[in-house]
């Protein structure tokens, strides 16, 4: 359910809906037009049973096919005669995790992709392979040493072996010439085996549930000179992070706080030393307490925070809560917050430093536990005699776009809300996220929000209960990272 309220004309910006075929040809006949009358020849119908896909050459339905998931590539073969040849010979697109129904023994998934991989006569483009112990690791060997993964591009490599952790097979290396993208999961990266590794055009790197040394780790990251996207989820070994990388446009951490279940302790620190084409530095936790340090990343433009991190903008350090921040970033343009309660008076500290801000995403995650303890401790938000004569650039000349999700309407959100209703001048877009909503909910807050005295004549209000923002279980592939806009969904 949404509904808008606001400056303008609900739907007076929607697009008219395009109408179907066949209602357009049901239109035309009733206007007297009948068409082609029965018997007419093809020359008079405009080629209407034209087969434009034989057109195509084989090497671009290759890649088409190359594209789909394995089996939906397998069953090409059956459309026609010229497609049998093509799946054989196209980039194989290899996922042995979705060839078979579960359950099933890996005997049975070890005979299919064996057979796979004898037929297959193309390069390789994807190996995605699961993993569990009881298997034989020279089945894993042989597989890849196939001539039909050659020139691989994509490599992920999942441990699924409950309390173990395995090394990346040592044959996995002779693909790191060509590799773009690596996912490994669940495994142990010993300092030996990381130093001998060089991709050159690896460009998409996912470490997940990885044990890795932070030298190591370092070592990885300077062997990936074309890295654009780094998402380190879970990983432990390295309390301390540090990043250089001269192409690296976005970076994804989800960490845990102390130690994993073997003793190895978690990433506690990350460290943005020298990123000078980052763009996107995105951080999801709301249990830890992470440090981030950006030290020099001059083009970083969309920023995620948690309410509890410590973080370091250039060499000034910040806190949550700080009143005079000194450093300001005048190139982050999008701004998310992991919160337990929503804060005017953090908030009005980050504007400070972040003057250009044009979007403001705030989730607040609290549970049931936290709304009883939020509405006793919880800040009030009351804000006008505090910051009546507030003077921040975003308010006046950029902030267009505010999310607020799981937002309840409470007096203190109402506050927090109003803030922004009354003294945002160019303010397009104000959204609120609600988990029960109807139209007295709706009605009660606007008048509750004196929608009618908004700085911003052209302010849309949106009531939705539908979630907004992307949260890191959304963040289901390193490729997430790469998007203009990482937290609409």
């Amino acid at each position: 359910m949404e509904t808008e309220a606001g400056g303008r004309r609900p739907g007076s910006g929607s697009k008219k809906r395009k109408r179907a075929p066949l209602e357009a040809a049901a239109e035309g006949r009733a206007a007297g037009n009948q068409g082609p009358q029965p018997g007419a020849g093809e020359d008079e119908d405009e080629g209407a049973a034209e087969d434009r896909i034989s057109q195509i050459p084989d090497a671009v339905l290759g890649e088409i096919v190359s594209l789909l998931p394995t089996k939906d590539g397998a069953r090409t073969q059956v459309l026609a005669s010229r497609w049998r040849h093509l799946w054989r010979s196209a980039p194989l697109n290899l996922d042995c995790g979705g060839l078979l129904p579960i359950p099933t023994h890996h005997s049975d998934l070890d005979r299919l992709v064996s057979r796979i991989l004898a037929a297959h006569t193309g390069p390789g483009r994807r190996l995605c392979v699961p993993w569990r112990n009881g298997r034989k690791a020279a089945k894993l060997e042989s597989w890849l040493r196939s001539p039909a993964l050659d020139n691989l591009e994509e490599l992920e490599f999942n441990n699924q072996s409950p309390g173990s952790l395995s090394r990346l097979p040592a044959s996995a290396s002779r693909f790191a010439a060509t590799l773009r993208l690596v996912r490994i999961e669940s495994c142990h990266l010993p300092d030996d085996t990381v130093q001998s590794l060089r991709f050159p055009q690896l460009k998409h790197l996912a470490l997940v549930k990885v044990v890795i040394s932070e030298g190591a780790l370092a070592s990885l990251i300077l062997a990936c000179p074309a890295m654009e996207c780094l998402l380190l989820w879970y990983i432990s070994g390295v309390r301390r992070a540090r990043i250089s990388s001269p192409r690296i446009r976005s970076i994804g951490v989800i960490a845990l706080v102390g130690s994993n279940s073997m003793g190895m302790p978690n990433l506690d620190e990350l460290v943005i030393e020298n990123a000078p084409s980052l763009e996107r530095l995105l951080h999801f936790n709301l249990r830890d307490d992470l440090r981030v340090s950006v030290i020099d990343a001059p083009k970083l433009e969309t920023f995620c925070i948690v309410q509890n991190d410590r973080f370091s903008f250039g060499r000034i350090v910040e806190h949550v809560g700080a009143d005079s921040p000194t450093t300001m970033a005048r190139t982050v343009k999008i701004l998310a917050f992991s919160v337990r309660f929503f804060s005017l008076d953090m908030i009005v500290d980050f504007m400070r430093l972040f003057p250009c801000l044009e979007k403001l995403y705030i989730q607040n995650k609290c549970n049931t536990l936290f709304r009883s303890m939020s509405r006793k401790k919880g800040p009030k938000n009351c804000w006008r005699r505090k910051h009546r004569n507030l003077d921040i650039t975003c308010l006046d000349t950029h902030l267009k776009t505010i999310v607020l999700e799981s937002y309840r309407g409470v007096l203190s959100e109402v506050n927090f809300a109003t803030f922004f209703v009354l003294n945002a001048r160019v303010l397009e877009s104000m959204t609120f996220q609600v988990k029960n909503i109807d139209e007295e909910f709706i009605a009660k807050q606007q008048k509750l929000l004196q929608v009618e005295n908004r700085a911003s004549r052209g302010i849309e209000f949106h009531f939705t209960d539908d979630r907004c923002l992307r949260d890191f279980p959304d963040i289901r592939h390193v490729r997430d990272l790469d998007l203009t806009d990482p937290f609409v969904r």
